[in-house]
């Protein structure tokens, strides 16, 4: 086989070549449309539609011709199955031994489209040592070496896989993700993973999709994502730029958009100067005079200020002078020896 776009092999002739093994017109029309093989795919409605029938005369002709069609593939009468299983098993293999077909598809040709994955995907419908997991609610169409797992038997560990994951309770590195499901192989627990639609990584570690952290749906998402990373509070300036910088889909916002949405989520905590941490960090919400009011209350005795500048900046991130203005200027404050402050008499 020649190479049209794709790692030896001349994607459009295979196709062209199995569908010309379907003797009926009618029978041909169905399966190229059904699987999207030159356009987008049909419905049973759409197909019945344009070729006279009901939707359930065109499901029992796409059954028929599908399983006619394995069954010649199997007795080695189907041109070029055999050399498509092999490039599909040593691609597969590499990645884990399952795959999506979106990423099969960008291991296999330059042009990574709906039209080449719809090929892929009915090609290795064919293929008797493949199995195809098909698009639902629940997984992304993906294709497994037959020799290894059964359709059954992939979904049984992913399932295995997303309980691990929610008993860890946290986005975790693959190791740890495999290590709980008694896996050795972690190339094959990611690769399980990926054909799931409950799971996400980022940053290479995998949690269920719900959570924000590996799966960041919005920009307040995004910040609290970097925020956590970097284990450290951080101005709005500089949260922008790591968004920019990161491997978020969508990365492109403006600082302002930024610093809007830092002071509408309760997760962020304003501790200086356009500086956030954040709140699970111990961090709450308050004006620096509101921090000296709580470290004078839990200490329940007048302090000397350098505590109270001590005590303030384990949770502001301001000037010692800003702290020591509030103290002597705050009616909420009162001088009870030298340098020692007190709350004042409510």
């Amino acid at each position: 086989m020649t190479t049209d776009n794709t790692t030896n092999l001349n994607i459009t002739k295979v196709v062209t070549d199995v569908l010309n093994t379907i003797d009926q017109e009618r029978e041909r029309e169905i399966i190229s449309r059904r699987f999207g093989l030159f356009d987008r795919k049909e419905t049973l409605e759409q197909i019945g539609e344009l070729l006279g029938i009901t939707r359930e005369r065109v499901r029992q002709l796409e059954k028929a011709v599908i399983t006619k069609l394995k069954a010649q593939a199997e007795q080695g009468n189907i041109p070029h199955i055999t050399e498509v299983q092999e490039l599909f098993i040593k691609e597969i293999e590499k990645m884990g031994k399952v795959a999506r077909v979106t990423n099969l598809a960008s291991h296999l040709s330059t042009e990574n489209n709906r039209l080449v994955q719809s090929r892929i995907s009915f090609l290795a419908q064919l293929c008797p040592d493949l199995v195809v997991i098909e698009d639902n609610d629940h997984y992304h169409q993906a294709i497994s070496i037959n020799k290894n797992n059964g359709e059954k038997s992939i979904k049984d560990m992913v399932d295995k896989i997303i309980a691990a994951i929610e008993k860890l309770g946290e986005p975790a590195y693959i190791e740890k993700v495999a290590e709980a499901v008694g896996h050795n192989d972690t190339e094959h627990t990611a690769a399980l993973a990926s054909t799931s639609k409950h799971l996400a990584n980022l940053n290479k570690r995998w949690g269920l999709i719900k959570w924000p952290m590996v799966n960041p749906k919005n920009i307040r998402d995004k910040i609290y994502v970097i925020l956590h990373e970097q284990g450290k509070h951080m101005h709005f300036n500089e949260i922008a730029e790591a968004i920019k910088d990161s491997s978020f889909k969508r990365k492109d916002v403006t600082t302002q958009a930024i610093h809007n949405e830092l002071i509408k989520d309760k997760r962020f905590v304003l501790i200086g100067r356009g500086i956030y941490a954040l709140k699970e960090w111990g961090y709450d919400k308050g004006t620096v005079s509101d921090v000296i009011v709580e470290v004078l209350k839990n200490a329940n005795k007048p302090l000397h200020r350098d505590e109270i500048v001590k005590q303030v900046l384990k949770s502001r991130h301001v000037k010692e002078t800003t702290i020591l203005l509030n103290l002597q200027g705050k009616p909420q404050f009162k001088r009870v020896a030298k340098a020692t402050y007190a709350l004042a008499e409510a």
